[in-house]
């Protein structure tokens, strides 16, 4: 008597997960990417240009400086990572640059000037 009962609750369930999985991928106004993972994430894409104690520049990747597999990288660890290649001892006596912060509140502009993350 519940067999059949069984099937039907399984095929229900299984719709109804689909559904919320297909639904977390769909754009909300002022959002990219609705996941949870992506949304309450912060993502910094710049470019930077670091002068060297020797006075010549050179493009500089703060992704090298992350662990493996890392891509997260808000203002206040690239902030971080500046102040480590800055730093006494550190490769670079400047850093310069710009780009765009992308989180959950939308995109805005982002600007190193002087080895500090300007909003």
């Amino acid at each position: 008597m519940h067999v059949p009962v069984l099937p039907a609750v399984q095929i229900a369930a299984t719709a109804a997960l689909m559904a919320w999985m297909i639904t977390g991928f769909t754009r909300l106004p002022g959002r990219w990417l609705r996941w949870k993972m992506f949304c309450r994430a912060t993502f910094t894409i710049v470019t930077l240009t670091g002068t060297t104690k020797d006075g010549s520049t050179e493009p500089v990747n703060v992704y090298d400086h992350l662990s493996p597999g890392s891509f997260i990288l808000g203002p206040s660890q690239l902030q971080v990572i500046l102040d480590h290649l800055t730093a006494t001892g550190g490769r670079y006596e400047h850093i310069n640059g710009h780009g765009r912060v992308l989180s959950a509140r939308g995109e805005q502009p982002v600007k190193v000037v002087d080895n500090r993350v300007v909003l």
